[in-house]
Formats: structure tokens, sequence, C-alpha cells
């Protein structure tokens, strides 16, 4: 054991020179259980330095040491590295002060914007009610002066009656009062009409007011008073959204999928619960419902190539749905670029150069499908055959997305190929094989597949001349391109194809 601790204490020592420099230099910490010694090593169980004697003799004898110097470097790196993260800490700190100052002179400004704006609807509330006012008084005063107008027209007509009345009242007693008989009777049948007369002007009603001293206008200001009492910011009160802005820079197309981006625009308060995507038929039909949720952000895939779509989004909250943004064109490329897929692929296809190149591990023919599906317009592809071995078969054509991956291409009723070896080809659907025909493949030869959704039909190629009359007919729905082959054969494929020169005067154009 001493000569153990010797050695370790002479490796400490040329250690904690190598790391202080020359102790003439610069006086060493003692240890403070032995003065006379110098801390030469690093007691790992207690994280405290020591001296040879305490490893010796002491407490530490037992426990794990390292040099001095080594753990004084360790734990520099270490509080380096502590030191690095509170200084990115730090200046993301600065850069949040930032932000928060600016966010103070923000709320400074928006609070001043809003209180003028507060203050300038809450006048023109008050303009408002104030000409509203005097429209009202304007109507009182009228009610009023009409009023007067028919009593002062009554009071003048009852104070000309009734100064008839008294006039002819005094008259007749006066002649009441004549002795002469004679005279009296001469004139009596002409008062007592009058009288009658005068007596019939008060008929009933007459001496009744023909408007009363109430006003008919009744003021209810109490449906105002409970919206004044109800008046609040409209943040706090759940409306529609606004119309979402597509970002054009953000939409694009590829092949046949199409991808667009929205987003709502600035200082909108209303809440939003999602979007609508609505998208047309790529032919001037109708919108439909491709995307219901929250993202800004859809991929529409399985459009018709060379079509024109018009798409357009509207945004949902829980008071109902807000207008539609402006419809945007997107335009599908006119012809399709595709590659194999490996995610359909049978597990014995091995698939190289991105894809466009295919072979397989095993002696049975195993079916790979592309990444392409068409419905409609006219689409044509190339195969190239890097390898071919043994006199293999290996078939072409189109497929649905469920077809039996283990066997030739064309054995079930999902797929229709056209199967070839070295010297001649066959047409197969539901393992009907048909229109053999003379011609087969070598390393080096391309097969064409054209499918023309137009007219229905499927036509194949080798070497650019046709093979055979067209293959199937009456031929509807989805379709991908397809490929069955075994480990005697290579092939890559070629999209991206203008139709062959021989069909294209009865080519459509694409869709």
């Amino acid at each position: 054991m001493g000569l153990k601790v010797s050695a370790l204490k002479l490796y400490n020592s040329l250690a904690t020179r190598a790391v202080l420099g020359p102790i003439g230099q610069r006086k060493l910490p003692t240890c403070a259980e032995h003065d006379l010694e110098n801390y030469s090593m690093y007691c790992v169980s207690c994280r405290s330095p020591v001296c040879y004697q305490c490893l010796e003799e002491g407490k530490h004898s037992k426990h794990d040491v390292k040099a001095l110097g080594a753990m004084w470097k360790q734990h520099k790196a270490q509080l380096s590295q502590a030191l690095n993260g509170v200084s990115d800490k730090a200046k993301e700190a600065k850069e949040f002060l930032v932000q928060l100052k600016n966010l103070l002179q923000q709320i400074q400004e928006n609070g001043l914007d809003y209180e003028a704006c507060l203050v300038a609807q809450c006048d023109a509330l008050v303009d408002a009610l104030t000409r509203q006012k005097a429209k009202l008084l304007t109507k009182v005063t009228k009610e009023r002066e009409h009023k007067l107008k028919v009593v002062w027209d009554q009071i003048n007509h009852c104070t000309l009656k009734l100064r008839q009345s008294t006039g002819l009242m005094e008259y007749c007693l006066e002649v009441i009062k004549e002795n002469d008989p004679s005279g009296f009777l001469q004139i009596s049948d002409a008062l007592i009409k009058r009288v009658q007369v005068s007596q019939e002007q008060w008929v009933k009603g007459a001496l009744e007011p023909k408007v009363s001293a109430e006003f008919d206008l009744t003021l209810d200001s109490e449906p105002l008073l409970q919206s004044i009492h109800q008046l609040d910011f409209i943040q706090m009160k759940c409306r529609v959204p606004p119309v979402p802005l597509l970002q054009l820079e953000k939409c694009c197309t590829r092949n046949n999928s199409v991808t667009l981006a929205w987003r709502m625009p600035p200082l909108s308060h209303n809440p939003v619960e999602g979007y609508i995507l609505e998208l047309d038929d790529g032919d001037g039909g109708q919108f439909r419902e491709v995307y219901v949720g929250k993202e800004t952000l859809c991929t529409i895939d399985g459009l018709h190539f060379n079509s024109t779509y018009n798409a357009r989004v509207k945004a949902f909250n829980s008071s109902g749905v807000g207008p539609y943004s402006k419809t945007v064109i997107l335009q599908t490329s006119d012809v399709a670029w595709f590659t194999f897929d490996p995610s359909s692929a049978h597990r014995d296809i091995v698939l190289s150069n991105d894809n466009q190149t295919a072979t397989c591990n095993s002696y049975d023919d195993r079916v790979v499908l592309g990444t392409a599906a068409f419905s409609k317009g006219v689409h044509y592809w190339e195969l190239h055959v890097d390898r071919y071995d043994n006199h293999p078969d290996p078939a072409f054509g189109i497929a649905r997305i469920n077809v039996v991956k283990d066997m030739m291409l064309g054995k079930d009723d999902k797929a229709w190929a056209m199967y070839v070896d070295n010297n001649r080809s066959w047409f197969m659907h539901c393992n009907s094989h048909t229109n053999r025909t003379e011609g087969g493949v070598s390393k080096g030869a391309t097969v064409g597949v054209l499918l023309d959704l137009n007219k229905h039909n499927l036509t194949f190629y080798i070497n650019g001349q046709q093979q055979g009359p067209p293959a199937f007919e009456n031929i509807e729905g989805v379709f991908m391109p397809a490929l069955s082959l075994n480990r005697n054969v290579q092939v890559t494929l070629h999209t991206g194809l203008e139709v062959p020169q021989s069909v294209k005067q009865s080519k459509l154009p694409n869709n």
C-alpha cells in the first residue's frame, strides 16, 4: 500500500506542477489536516481536495481519488459549459426584455387608440341622442301648438255665440215689457223663432273641449337605457370570424396535388375554432368540402392532371360561419411525374435510383405500383429494361390499389397487363390470356404504356412500335401504373413523357 501511495503521490505532484506551474512561481494551498502537505489529489466521494497523507492515513484511504489537476480541468470545463448555458439564457432574457419594452410601448399606443376610439364612439352616441332629442322636442312643440290653436278657436267661437245670445236675451226682455198686445204680437213670432234657433246652436258637445290637456306622446326609454348599461367591448362578445386571407406565395401545385395556405387578417379579435376548405371538380362544377380542421395549410392529392381548380376557405366558431375568402385558381401539371411506390410494393421488391428503378429478391413474380392515380385524361409512361436474364416474362400495365402483389400482374381482376418474354407478348386480365403477338424484349428494350381514359382503353408499345391492338377497352375508374417482375429483370421508370406521335391525332387534351 505504501508503494502504491508513493507512486500516486509522485504522479499527482507532477500533474499539479504541470497545471499550476513551478512551486516557486505560485504558493500552493496546504492541507487543513497536514500543514506541511500540499493538496495534490481530489476525493470524488467527499468532493474535496486532499493530500497524499489524507489518502494514506486518514478517512479518505478507501475513497475514489483522482489527480487534482485533472479534476481542476474537468470542473473548469463543466463550469464553462454551465456558464455558456447561463450566457445563452441571459441573451434570451435580454431579448425578452427588449420584447417586453416594445410591448409596453405597443400597449401604450394601443391604449391611446382604444381610448380615442371609445370617446369617438360614445360622442357619436351622445350626438345621435342629442339629435333625436331635438326631433322629439319638435314633436312635443307641434302637439302643444295644435292643442292651443284648437282651444283658442273654441274660445273665440264660444265667445261670439255667447255675445249673440246675450244680446238676443236682452232684447227679448225689453219686448216682454211691452204693454201693447197688438204691438207685441206683431214681433213675437219672429222672436220666438230666433230664440229657438239660438238654443239649437248649443247642441250636445258644443260646450265640451275638443282636446284634452294631456299629451298623447309616450317615450319608452327603458330599452335604450338597458342597451347603454349593457354596452361593452366587442371582443368580449363572440362574433363570426372575418374573411381568411389566402397566402398566394405558399399556394402551389405538384403533379395532380395542390397545396393551399391561408391566415386570419391582423388585429382580428374574433375567435376561430376551425376552417372549411372547398374545391370545385376541376371542370367548373360546384364546390365541395375537402378539409375541415384547425390547420392553415392543406394538401389535396388525387386530382385530375391538366385541370384548373378553384379553391376558397372560410372560418367558423361557436357563433357561426364567416364569409368566404377570395377564390384562388390552381392549375395541375399537364403530364404525370411519378415513381414506384415503396409503401405499397411487395416486400421482395427492391427499389433504387430515387424509387425509379425496380428489381426483385424472389424468383416468383412480385408487383409494384406507381405513386400516381389516374381517373381521366391521356397518360403515357415508359419502362426501360436494364437487365434481362434467363428469358423471364415481366408484366406491364395498370392496377387498382388493392391488386394482389404476390403473383404476376393481370392474374386477378384488379389488373390489366401485357406480359412479354424474349419472343412474344400476351394481354392478361382475370388470368385470361389474349392477343398473342410476336416480338419480345431484351436488355435495353423500352416498353411504353398508353392509358387513354377519354376513350377508356389501354395500349402498349415496344421500342416505339404499337404491340398488337388496343389491349383493353371500356375500362373505367381509378388506375395506378403497375409492374410485376422477378429477380432476373431490372426495370427503370420514365415519366412526364409526351404521348407517342402515332396517337397524337386521336388524343384529347389531358385532364
